[in-house]
């Protein structure tokens, strides 16, 4: 593999993707949960449940400090990494990447009320109130910056004439075929992951032995909402699977290592392949993959050698579909375990296989955030703009792609390290148990 400056600037941008997801995933789901918690405090008159909201409130301020740095750096590379795409494109995205700046502030402005606001207002639903514009900002921040990436995969709004984009139409470059499905997906699994790690996060304070109504309260609302959101992913899953298979084919059959057009195809699951492209060791759902495609066994999916060598995604995507896939599935079958064993007083939700299989659920459910984004970008692969422009064409040809890189590797292992130990020293130096006493004497 040679370094040169497109592998550089994938790489720096893929890392910079990376990281910054975790924050935005956490930007996008805690202010549902943190509403949600207030609502219920609030409407029962119970202290736990305000307490949980006023916790992840602060929690989720440290984060969203880390994201606005990992945010910034995005944009700045789209301008520093890829200057040929934002010479065709930069016009056409302009309104999104404002829009979700704005959308931004306009979350950031409530949050700080939010936050200064509380025990001010005689009637207490006031202060809920103020989550609402804060859970519009965040996801709204999603949505502008996801049609952006639904754009790059389905293109429309412009002509492009000698290099230039040209009778540029904005809101049908936002609206395109791609966005119903991308910011569906987007929204659920943000919302889900937000839910699985703050469950994760209970469970794991309930086995280091703190098994106070706090603990129990926190997990049992995040392992509802995480089973709720869990279902919502695998419809919008369904979705995007139908959207792929009409709009981008070549992505669908590289994930599932399709090659030949057929009706009642094969879903594959894992395996190998070998030289030959030949499938072994797999797990085979006989129909499925045109189900899935579809909704019927006879739905004709389209094969990967319909399409030119040099324009299908790398085989390895097969890997990252089947990774999310399975964690999504893994999450909802805990929380509904988890549910279950709950309403049936004779179980015991508490035992400790379960409960480490929740606190597994919360990373999993972030790698498969993670997993999901790397199908969704590579599996676009070899275009930028799909159809119109190439990654090879796009990157920069300058000199120390390299030098940049290793800087911001070093910025975000200092981010990563510095956030971890501020979220810790929080909690840990202000314990639930005194919190509660404190706030609230006779609970």
């Amino acid at each position: 593999m040679e370094l040169d400056s497109v592998m550089l600037s994938r790489m720096l941008t893929s890392m910079t993707l990376a990281f910054h997801i975790i924050f935005a995933t956490i930007g996008v789901g805690v202010p549902i949960m943190i509403s949600i918690a207030e609502f219920i405090g609030i409407k029962r008159n119970d202290p736990y449940y305000l307490l949980l909201a006023r916790r992840w409130a602060r929690g989720f301020t440290i984060t969203v400090a880390v994201g606005v740095v990992t945010g910034t750096a995005i944009g700045l590379q789209l301008s520093l990494l890829w200057p040929s795409f934002m010479e065709v494109a930069g016009q056409v995205i302009a309104l999104p990447l404002f829009m979700e700046t704005f959308a931004f502030f306009f979350e950031a402005i409530f949050l700080g009320i939010y936050l200064y606001t509380w025990d001010r207002f005689k009637n207490r639903m006031t202060h809920w109130v103020l989550t609402i514009p804060v859970m519009i900002g965040s996801s709204a921040s999603a949505l502008f910056i996801t049609t952006v990436n639904s754009f790059m995969n389905t293109p429309q709004g412009f002509e492009l004439k000698s290099g230039k984009a040209v009778n540029i139409d904005p809101i049908a470059a936002m609206f395109n075929p791609a966005t119903p499905s991308k910011v569906f997906h987007v929204l659920t699994t943000s919302y889900m992951t937000a839910a699985a790690v703050l469950a994760a996060i209970a469970a794991f304070a309930i086995m280091k032995g703190k098994r106070s109504q706090y603990e129990r309260k926190a997990l049992r609302l995040t392992m509802i909402c995480t089973f709720i959101f869990s279902i919502l992913t695998a419809v919008a899953g369904d979705i995007s699977a139908k959207f792929l298979a009409e709009k981008q084919p070549e992505k669908l059959a590289a994930a599932e290592w399709h090659f030949e057009t057929e009706k009642n195809a094969d879903l594959i699951l894992f395996g190998t392949l070998d030289e030959n492209n030949e499938i072994k060791n797999e797990i085979r759902l006989p129909g499925f993959l045109s189900f899935l495609a579809g909704s019927s066994f006879d739905t004709k999916v389209i094969g990967l050698n319909e399409f030119p060598e040099d324009e299908r995604p790398p085989l390895w995507i097969h890997y990252m579909f089947d990774l999310m896939v399975s964690i999504g599935f893994f999450v909802l079958a805990v929380s509904g375990i988890y549910i279950l064993m709950d309403k049936i007083k004779r179980f015991n939700e508490l035992n400790k296989p379960l409960l480490w299989m929740i606190t597994a659920s919360g990373p999993l459910a972030m790698l498969a955030i993670e997993f999901g984004w790397i199908y969704a970008e590579v599996g676009r692969q070899p275009w930028i703009l799909r159809g119109y422009m190439k990654v090879s064409e796009a990157a920069t040809t300058g000199d120390g792609v390299g030098l940049t890189f290793i800087l911001f590797a070093l910025l975000y292992l200092v981010l990563g390290v510095l956030c971890v130990i501020v979220l810790i020293r929080m909690f840990k130096n202000t314990p639930a148990e005194a919190e509660l006493e404190k706030r609230f004497p006779n609970p």
